[in-house]
């Protein structure tokens, strides 16, 4: 799972996922996130832990807690086959360990190729976003911000840290937000409009966005008339936030408007893909003061 020289290039609206197993069903998790695939090593049960969290292990002296996908998953009386496999995941600023029946391959998809599920089957609880078809193969995209979320729900984003920067008003400034997740566009209005940011335009991929940003260009003069920033996610179905960060950036009319990368995915190994295309600054979930103070740097 070496990931030097996996999509080196930035903006092609492109992911590799790792496809595993769990209790027959395929998953995947895209491969950013993935540090290592081991085997299974002996795990130091936690009293009164969350019933998700299987116990702690030691990898290489770091102490990294395990998460039992099958709990997780609602299958409370499975048990793992015998290739079960520990996958090393690395994503907002957390290190954890998700054992799984089985990882089999690496896919190399388009955001394009990612549908959103179905209402009819998407609960509030559900931790699927997003449905890859491979042939006759279905991988289901889940969302692992939220699995974490619901066991540590600190891990998330807070509107307390926000209530410190005290009372704001910023509401003549539009922004334009893309992000998948509904649970982290609700968290994100929250404290967006927490700290004065009330003039909100949410999309659920960055395709929608795009095409938002685009549609006001028919209304006749400067964009910034209309929308001031842009703050995107970088997973998402349709368009990803490094594609729509390009397209942006390379727009002759939208390569003005300052855009934030808010992601789980900025870290230091990988905070130059979003340099590549041009976004005006990256901030790692779940920082949202950070993010805020972000906003107030390149729109005030």
């Amino acid at each position: 799972m070496e990931q030097k020289g996996i999509l080196l290039e930035s903006g092609t609206n492109e992911l590799e996922i790792v496809e595993f197993e769990v209790a027959n069903n395929k998953y995947g998790i895209n491969v950013i996130k993935v540090k290592e695939i081991i085997q299974p090593i002996p795990v130091t049960i936690i009293p009164h832990a969350h019933p998700h969290i299987e116990g702690i292990i030691q990898l290489r002296g770091e102490v990294l807690p395990v998460v039992d996908m099958l709990k997780v998953l609602g299958i409370n009386n499975g048990k793992y086959s015998d290739q079960q496999k520990y996958i090393v995941a690395d994503f907002n600023k957390l290190r954890v360990v998700f054992h799984v029946d089985n990882v089999t391959q690496i896919h190399r998809i388009s955001w394009t190729q990612i549908e959103k599920p179905s209402d009819i089957y998407q609960g509030s609880s559900n931790q699927v976003i997003g449905v890859v078809k491979i042939g006759e193969t279905m991988i289901l995209l889940l969302d692992f911000e939220k699995i974490m979320m619901d066991i540590n729900p600190d891990s998330g984003i807070s509107v307390e840290p926000v209530k410190k920067l005290g009372k704001r008003e910023r509401s003549e400034k539009r922004i334009v937000v893309a992000e998948d997740s509904p649970l982290l566009r609700k968290l994100l209005n929250e404290t967006l409009s927490e700290a004065g940011y009330g003039n909100l335009e949410f999309f659920e991929n960055g395709k929608d966005a795009y095409d938002y940003l685009e549609s006001l260009l028919d209304k006749g003069g400067d964009i910034s008339k209309y929308v001031q920033l842009v703050v995107t996610d970088i997973e998402m179905p349709q368009m990803d936030g490094h594609h729509l960060t390009k397209r942006i950036k390379t727009h002759p009319e939208l390569q003005k408007l300052p855009v934030v990368i808010f992601s789980s995915l900025i870290t230091d190994d990988l905070r130059h893909k979003g340099e590549q295309v041009g976004a005006d600054d990256q901030v790692s979930k779940p920082e949202i003061a950070d993010l805020i103070l972000k906003i107030d740097e390149l729109i005030l």
